[in-house]
């Protein structure tokens, strides 16, 4: 412990955004850095806690207090490879993940944690800059193949620890580039798709095999997979969004929020779209139905392409500012988030439900909303929904739906391998993260549900762990 009284002196300094005037201009990322000094002289404040609560709170288990020693005495090739020990892209966590470590910070119960997040970030881009990150190319190969079907987070985490075991693995993926909703449903302005890339071209160097373009269950049969390869890895994400269906939602300018942002990100990344195509938020009122990330990202993508104005709603009560008794310290806090997107401009509503979406000539013009509140019901605990009667109607000529996603497509792929499902649809798995097709293991989001990027990564070492025990067995 380099510096143990640091907390007592040194204040929490964040990097911060770039002004807004200049960032919804353009999609770079929004958030600045601090400098080498300065970032060292954060990660001192750690205290190295008997009980590290970041530690506990994390899905993948980091040691944030040894890497944070490690940054404090510029140690960071050591402090990279404490990093890449529980987690395989620190790159991708340091940017979108919401920081469960800080939460669970000692010092956050002074609400001045230390920057974990940011630290991480710091540490892995000067790895990369300072010739730490390399390809680590295995020493052998077992002979055994694996196929993984998505390249999302959970399953570039599987197909990056099975390479590392020597077996041969092949990532497959519908979309024409690697990364599934890393690169389709993360904006750029959070995630520049160049640090993705930076990655899969080291991942392509150590061995692993990427197929694009390769919708398995259609293009390729299930069949076919269980035939060639000694194993598979299910990591197709939950793909299927929850839709409101109400009076209108057949109008045209009603889209699921994946849908806006997916787009944009081709947009962005030179893929032409037809202009008829194109779901544009310029010159129009734009309501985001749903509170949660997905929904923010809608709200900062919809001002850099020029709204007229945004305004997201929830259904669900306004969370507590600054703390919650309900969710005390230090579990993850169920509090008011106001994110980079929200700062840039929108107005922010809650406990409103929408009751029908009224057109112009076909298009969305106006949505009918109405107050709710929510009682809980003495005998059961059950929270129940009550209805006002206070209806209103707000100005939209784009309408985006953020309100999460169910389950898995359970259409072709899934169908085809029999694999047995949960009762939200969700591959059944067992802890070795196998299904009940013997040679099927799932990850991340198809076998747990919509989650956070650390969950997926867990989830996708986990399975990696599984499958590889079963492979030895073979």
């Amino acid at each position: 412990m380099g510096n143990p009284k640091a907390f007592l002196t040194i204040p929490r300094k964040e990097a911060g955004y770039r002004p807004v005037s200049d960032r919804v201009r353009d999609y770079g990322e929004v958030e600045q850095t601090l400098n080498p000094e300065d970032r060292r002289l954060q990660a001192s404040r750690c205290m190295e806690c008997g009980v590290p609560f970041c530690h506990w709170n994390c899905p993948l288990g980091n040691r944030q207090s040894e890497w944070q020693d490690r940054l404090y005495k510029n140690d960071i090739k050591g402090a990279y490879a404490l990093l890449i020990a529980t987690d395989d892209f620190p790159e991708f966590t340091g940017r979108v993940c919401p920081a469960g470590c800080e939460k669970g910070c000692v010092l956050n119960k002074q609400h001045e944690p230390v920057t974990i997040r940011e630290n991480e970030a710091a540490i892995v881009e000067r790895a990369y800059n300072e010739g730490y990150v390399y390809p680590r190319v295995p020493k052998r190969r077992t002979g055994k193949k694996v196929a993984v079907i998505g390249s999302g987070p959970s399953g570039l985490a599987c197909a990056n620890q099975l390479n590392q075991k020597g077996h041969s693995v092949t990532v497959f993926e519908k979309n024409e580039s690697v990364g599934g909703l890393l690169r389709f449903g993360i904006p750029d302005f959070k995630l520049n798709k160049s640090v993705i890339d930076r990655r899969i071209d080291l991942l392509k160097e150590e061995g692993i095999e990427f197929k694009t373009g390769v919708l398995v269950g259609t293009d390729v049969k299930a069949d076919d997979l269980l035939r060639d390869y000694d194993a598979v890895c299910v990591a197709i994400g939950a793909e299927v969004p929850r839709n409101l269906n109400v009076e209108g939602r057949e109008l045209d300018g009603i889209h699921f929020a994946l849908e806006f942002l997916q787009q944009q990100n081709r947009v962005n990344a030179g893929v032409e779209v037809p202009r008829d195509e194109r779901i544009s938020a310029k010159g129009k009122h734009v309501l985001v139905i749903g509170g949660g990330d997905t929904g923010s990202d809608c709200v900062g993508t919809a001002n850099r392409q020029g709204a007229l104005s945004v305004t997201q709603i929830e259904i669900m009560p306004k969370p507590p500012v600054g703390e919650n008794p309900d969710t005390p310290w230090p579990n993850m806090p169920l509090i008011l988030k106001t994110s980079s997107s929200h700062l840039e401009g929108c107005e922010r509503r809650w406990l409103l439900d929408t009751r029908k979406f009224i057109g112009k000539d076909g298009k969305v013009d106006e949505v009918e909303i109405e107050e709710v509140n929510w009682e809980k019901d003495p005998s059961t605990g059950k929270m129940n929904l009550i209805r006002t009667g206070k209806i209103e109607r707000l100005s939209a000529q784009l309408v985006l739906l953020a309100m999460g996603f169910t389950n898995p497509v359970a259409e072709g792929l899934l169908e085809q391998l029999g694999v047995e499902k949960d009762a939200r649809g969700n591959v059944k798995v067992n802890a070795s993260q196998q299904s009940s097709v013997e040679k099927v293991f799932a990850a991340g989001d198809a076998a747990t549900g919509a989650s956070l990027v650390a969950r997926c990564i867990a989830s996708g070492r986990n399975a990696a762990k599984g499958i590889d025990k079963f492979l030895k067995t073979k």
